[in-house]
C-alpha cells in the first residue's frame, strides 16, 4: 500500500471532489484543479484517496450521499473526519462507514432531517424535540419509559407518569444512559461521547462501564463508556435551538460557524484569518443564509459562495 498522503493534501481533495461533483465548476476552477494534481505524486495519490470515498457515497440512494457529506464540518477538530474517511478509503472501510448512520437514522421511530426541528408528545404527556439531522427510539413498557437517542440531539422535558406505579424515564445512547429526575433536560451526540444539560431539577448519568454521578440544574457535563467529565455551568439559552435560534455570547466565529452548519448542507467553512473574532447576539438557524448575510453586515468579513453547498467565511477586502 502506497504511504498515506499527508492530512493537508487529503483535506485539499476532499474539497476539490466537493467542488467537482457536487458543485458547478467554471473552467477557471477546473483548470486550477488540474495544476493541483500535477504538482506530484502524493496530490495524485490524495486524490485517489478522495475519489474511493466519494464513490462510496455514489453507491448510496440519490440524495443521501450528499445528506451523509452535509453532515461533515470543516471545523477544526470534526475536520478530520474527511481524513479518516480519505484514510479508510485505502481499506475499502469507507462505504460500511458512510452508511451507517442514515440507515440507523431512516429505520428510528422519529427522526428529523437536517435544518428540521421536531416536537413530539410522548404517551405519558412528556415532550420530546428532536434538533437537526436527529433520530430516536421511544418504547413505553410496564417497566419503564425509554428514549433511545440514536443520533444528533434532544431535548426532553418530563411529566408525572400516569401509570399507577411509576416507571422510570431513561435516555439511552451509545455510552450509557441517563435517568430523569423529574426534569427537563437535553441530550446531544458528539464524538465518542455524550453531553447533557440539565435545565430542571436533575437527572443521573451512567455510563456503560462507570460510576452513576448525579446533575443537577443549571450544570452540563459530558459522559462516555467509562466515565463522567467533571460539570460545567449551562444556562438555558442551550435550549435556544428548540425556537430555531443560536445564541452566542462572545463566542469566536468559528464555533459560531461550526455550529450553523449542522443546520444546512454543504460545506460551511471559517477562514482561519477570521476565526477568532467573537461574536455576541442572537443568530437565526432557521435561515443561515440570512444569519451569513448579516455576519457580513456587522463583522468584517465577507461570503464566498463557490457553490448553494460550499460556502467560506474570509476575511473583507
Amino acid at each position: 500500500m502506497p504511504p498515506q498522503p499527508p492530512a493537508e493534501l487529503l483535506e485539499q481533495a476532499a474539497d476539490w471532489a466537493l467542488a467537482l461533483r457536487y458543485g458547478d465548476p467554471d473552467p477557471a476552477q477546473r483548470a486550477a484543479f488540474r495544476d493541483w494534481l500535477a504538482q506530484g505524486p502524493q496530490h495524485a495519490a490524495a486524490w485517489q484517496r478522495a475519489q474511493a470515498v466519494f464513490q462510496s457515497f455514489e453507491r448510496l440512494p440519490p440524495g443521501l450521499g450528499r445528506q451523509v457529506l452535509g453532515q461533515v464540518d470543516p471545523q477544526p477538530g470534526r475536520r478530520r473526519a474527511l481524513v479518516l474517511l480519505a484514510g479508510l478509503a485505502a481499506t475499502g472501510a469507507a462505504g460500511a462507514l458512510a452508511g451507517q448512520q442514515p440507515w440507523q437514522k431512516w429505520r428510528a421511530d422519529a427522526a428529523t432531517a437536517v435544518g428540521e426541528r421536531r416536537r413530539l408528545a410522548l404517551p405519558d404527556a412528556s415532550a420530546l424535540v428532536l434538533n437537526t439531522d436527529s433520530a430516536a427510539d421511544i418504547a413505553f413498557t410496564a417497566a419503564e419509559r425509554r428514549i433511545e437517542l440514536r443520533g444528533g440531539e434532544i431535548l426532553v422535558t418530563t411529566s408525572p407518569d400516569p401509570a399507577p406505579v411509576a416507571r422510570p424515564l431513561l435516555v439511552g445512547t451509545a455510552f450509557g444512559e441517563v435517568r430523569a429526575l423529574g426534569t427537563r433536560f437535553g441530550l446531544r451526540e458528539l464524538d465518542g461521547r455524550v453531553r447533557v444539560a440539565v435545565f430542571r431539577d436533575a437527572v443521573e448519568i451512567r455510563p456503560s462501564r462507570g460510576a452513576p454521578q448525579r446533575l443537577g440544574a443549571g450544570a452540563q457535563a459530558e459522559f462516555s463508556e467509562t466515565g463522567v467529565w467533571p460539570p460545567r455551568p449551562v444556562d438555558d439559552s442551550a435550549a435556544i435551538w428548540e425556537q430555531g435560534m443560536l445564541l452566542a455570547q462572545d463566542m469566536p466565529l468559528a464555533e459560531v460557524l461550526a455550529e450553523m452548519a449542522r443546520y444546512r448542507h454543504g460545506i460551511l467553512r471559517c477562514d482561519r484569518q477570521v476565526a477568532a473574532i467573537r461574536v455576541s447576539g442572537a443568530i437565526s438557524l432557521a435561515d443561515t443564509e440570512g444569519a451569513l448575510d448579516l455576519l457580513a453586515r456587522t463583522l468584517p468579513v465577507r461570503i464566498q459562495r463557490r457553490t448553494p453547498w460550499w460556502v467560506v467565511v474570509v476575511p473583507r477586502g
